[in-house]
């Protein structure tokens, strides 16, 4: 089968990895992937949005089997379009995926089916934004109800700042991603990510991770769309995974039959769990990125059979095993991100570092000239490392950081401090 993956980024890397393992594999191609996707699929010039243009590519390679990465296209209805055309599709629909599209909805959807998640109201202007900021416990989550590239979250700790943060956004700050806003009960507790595969009411578990939102050691700094993850994170006991799917994944996959928006693709459910009871933040329609660079190395299932089954309905025929051992990306960023930031900055080092079997690195935001590689972005690597157990794969990930040279790169040396008890697991 030839199977097309869609997006560029470490996601993306780590799908097309796993892909490529696949027996059932037999041409992989990824649009518009990057140098190091090149590594492991054909890449192809055609952008996420180009809807007419991955199209026309899934036809004239008899593309089997369509795998959709990041976040837009589905709620743009991509995977919508391509089974119109008779291409098979990886993902919700875009009636669906707005569980990612809108926190709004999302949330109204958990009042109305008893799921638990934080206490909210959504406001569409200013005045009815200070009115309830003027009331509300502090501190306060101001979100953007659209999707905003990680930038849509804010911790606001003073009524002035809730109000200054909300008005921005309700102003255009971050477009249209702004034009409704959801003030949220501030929760306290440890975030966990769990995966699992859905079709309609059917719920296959997968696994979870932990994330590092913050760019700085001790988690300082503002928010970035990850910078590193773990697998498995101790914090998840099979009491918990257990409440998670009853309390939460299983009730959701019901109410979206319910509401006539069928599910069908990986749910990514951002917890908090508060004096052990798990309480959602928000979804995501497809898997995280970097949890996906530490779920996939991690996979003994095939993952498109996995995938296939997803979309054909059959998970009850399938099963998700797992290595006994754990996983630990530490992503490596270039130095200004997650604001501004030079890109062309040259990257030495990658074959040295990945020369040990338990290492994969997986590629963001990267290009290869004449045999150089250099930075495209803001994140650009994720260096993963399996071990017998999280500490062992921290020292293994961040000896590979250590073999690379990049003085215009970063990364946070903690990367799973909350597994290892310690604000600095890593030396």
């Amino acid at each position: 089968m030839n199977v097309l993956v869609v997006g560029g980024g470490g996601r993306e890397h780590a799908l097309c990895w796993g892909l490529a393992a696949s027996p059932l594999v037999d041409s992989l191609y990824c649009a518009p992937g990057n140098a190091g996707i090149a590594q492991d699929a054909a890449c192809v010039p055609i952008a996420v949005d180009d809807t007419v243009g991955l199209i026309a590519f899934c036809r004239e390679k008899k593309i089997g089997f369509v795998v959709v990465g990041p976040d837009n296209p589905l709620v743009d209805g991509l995977v919508d379009r391509l089974e119109e055309a008779g291409i098979h599709a990886f993902g919700p629909s875009a009636r669906a995926a707005v569980l990612e599209g809108s926190k709004a909805f999302t949330k109204e959807l958990c009042a109305r089916h008893g799921i638990p998640t934080a206490t909210f109201v959504r406001v569409r202007d200013i005045e009815q934004a200070r009115k309830h900021i003027a009331r509300a416990t502090l501190p306060l989550v101001v979100k953007a109800d659209g999707l905003a590239l990680g930038k849509g979250v804010h911790i606001a700790t003073t009524r002035e700042e809730a109000l200054r943060v909300c008005g921005e956004m309700l102003d255009g700050s971050l477009g249209a991603a702004g034009k409704e806003v959801v003030l949220e009960e501030f929760l306290t507790g440890e975030e966990l990510s769990y995966f699992a595969l859905v079709h309609g009411e059917q719920v296959l578990p997968l696994a979870a991770a932990q994330d590092h939102k913050k760019v700085g050691d001790g988690d300082v700094g503002p928010n970035t769309g990850g910078m590193g993850a773990y697998s498995p994170p101790p914090l998840l006991t099979p009491e918990l995974e257990k409440r998670i799917l009853a309390e939460i994944v299983q009730p959701t996959a019901r109410a979206m039959v319910a509401e006539d928006r069928k599910y069908v693709g990986v749910l990514y459910a951002g917890l908090m769990i508060v004096n052990g009871a798990p309480k959602l933040i928000e979804y995501n329609a497809r898997f995280g990125d970097p949890e996906a660079q530490v779920l996939i190395p991690r996979l003994k299932s095939d993952l498109l059979t996995l995938l296939m089954a997803a979309r054909e309905g059959v998970l009850h025929k399938v099963n998700a095993r797992w290595h006994d051992q754990a996983s630990l990306c530490v992503v490596m960023a270039t130095k200004g991100y997650p604001g501004s930031y030079a890109k062309g900055s040259v990257i030495e080092g990658l074959d040295e570092a990945a020369k040990s079997p338990d290492v994969t690195i997986f590629h963001a935001g990267t290009t290869k000239q004449e045999g150089v590689w250099k930075a495209n972005g803001g994140r650009v690597l994720g260096v993963t490392a399996l071990g017998k157990d999280v500490a062992d794969a921290q020292a293994k990930a961040y000896a590979a950081v250590d073999r690379i040279r990049w003085p215009e790169g970063f990364c946070r040396r903690d990367i799973g401090w909350r597994a290892l008890g310690t604000r600095r697991g890593a030396p």
